[in-house]
């Protein structure tokens, strides 16, 4: 629900204490699945990840092998290449000049040809990634993040590997490196605040709103609690009260504020939205999200956020982790709300499923030829039987 009404200015006053109000957590079976459907994803992005890393891009196999725990790979090698033929191909080579060959492993023309696709779409939403980096200094307190948090976070907001070496220099209107990299004390600073940046998603479709309706419409979160979800009257009253609060950007200078204000909790909810909005699958581990503690003013129970505001996030526990999950952004566990980056994650798909589809062409045809070779064998056999009962009988007569 979007509220429209206006406001009074003293109803923070009138607002009881967050920390007096709990929301019972409640499982979320269908975005539980979305984060299900991706484990097949990003096992194969970690192993693939892994032989890029590499000199040369190759590695023997039984030096994977050895780094299956750390991968979290629950199978052998050799199970996972079957299991997922058209990512890597095996091939022999030594690992010194005078040693025996054993089994290598590299990139198949396949995934070469991926990795050059990847790197196109990249190219393509190089203002998309640019303006999200703007926006992630823009949030922050001092319009300054670590290097290595922002290093750390890349996959989750779909910056490329060579961000910083290559896109960061390229527009040094917006970025400057300060410190000292390599050593772990470097930070990228915002050069210069663009206005058309300093709105968050809520505040441009409030704008896209007004724009059809033609009435001005007030920026606000957007409340749907999941079928079968109820709040006590205590907190549908708080929640109702808090949506009448003004609308404060995750962009605006807060340091005013009361941390435990009501104020602060929206402004606070503001900063994760626009944080999910801008990941690439519109959710985020929570111990994530904690790095930036102090550069996004969180408090130490920032989580309790996510099942406070039930209608607005999923907090997941799926695979033994917390998961910020925006609930706009899915219906039931289907993303609706696509990130344009996300073409790299369907391409690379599409590259699983096509190699699993020549691999069962070829079991199929290898079955087909095992069956001609055991009916020819049969058909030889009943000849020879014929044959022989054919002398047999010569013999007999």
């Amino acid at each position: 629900m979007t509220c429209k009404s206006h406001i009074n200015p003293n109803f923070s006053h009138q607002i009881k204490h967050i920390s007096n109000l709990k929301v019972v957590w409640r499982k979320d079976t269908k975005l539980d699945q979305a984060i299900e459907n991706d484990k097949q994803y990003k096992l194969c992005a970690r192993v693939v990840k892994e032989i890029l890393n590499e000199p040369g891009q190759v590695i023997p196999l039984r030096y994977l092998e050895k780094r299956r725990e750390r991968l979290r790979l629950s199978i052998k090698i050799t199970t996972f290449l079957n299991r997922y033929p058209g990512l890597l191909e095996k091939y022999y080579d030594r690992i010194k000049p005078k040693t025996n060959p054993v089994l290598f492993l590299r990139p198949t023309v396949g995934l070469r040809d991926f990795l050059e696709e990847e790197n196109n779409i990249y190219a393509y939403n190089e203002e998309l990634i640019v303006a999200k980096l703007c926006k992630l200094l823009m949030m922050s307190k001092e319009k300054v993040l670590s290097v290595d948090k922002l290093a750390h976070v890349k996959r989750e907001f779909g910056f490329p590997n060579n961000f910083l070496v290559d896109l960061v220099p390229k527009y040094s209107n917006y970025f400057k490196i300060v410190g000292y990299p390599g050593e772990g004390k470097s930070f990228l600073e915002l050069n210069s605040w663009n206005p058309e940046f300093a709105k968050s998603v809520i505040q441009l479709r409030a704008e896209e709103e007004a724009k059809l309706t033609g009435i001005s419409v007030r920026p606000n979160f957007d409340v749907k609690l999941p079928s079968g979800f109820f709040l006590r009257k205590e907190m549908r009253e708080w929640v109702r009260d808090w949506l009448e609060l003004d609308y404060i950007s995750p962009y605006e200078d807060v340091s005013s504020l009361d941390q435990s204000s009501p104020e602060m909790e929206k402004r606070t909810t503001g900063v994760f939205h626009e944080l999910l909005s801008l990941s690439i699958n519109k959710r985020v581990a929570v111990p994530i999200l904690g790095k930036f503690s102090n550069e996004y003013r969180f408090s130490n129970a920032f989580s309790t956020v996510f099942t406070r505001h039930s209608g607005i996030f999923y907090l997941s526990l799926k695979g033994g982790i917390k998961t910020a999950m925006l609930r706009e952004a899915y219906k039931d566990s289907e993303l609706i709300d696509r990130d344009p980056l996300l073409e790299i994650k369907d391409r690379f798909v599409e590259l699983l499923d096509k190699g699993k589809s020549e691999r069962a062409d070829q079991l199929r045809v290898q079955k087909e030829e095992v069956k001609k070779d055991i009916e020819m064998m049969a058909l030889r056999s009943e000849e020879e039987e014929e044959e022989y009962d054919t002398l047999g009988c010569d013999e007999q007569m």
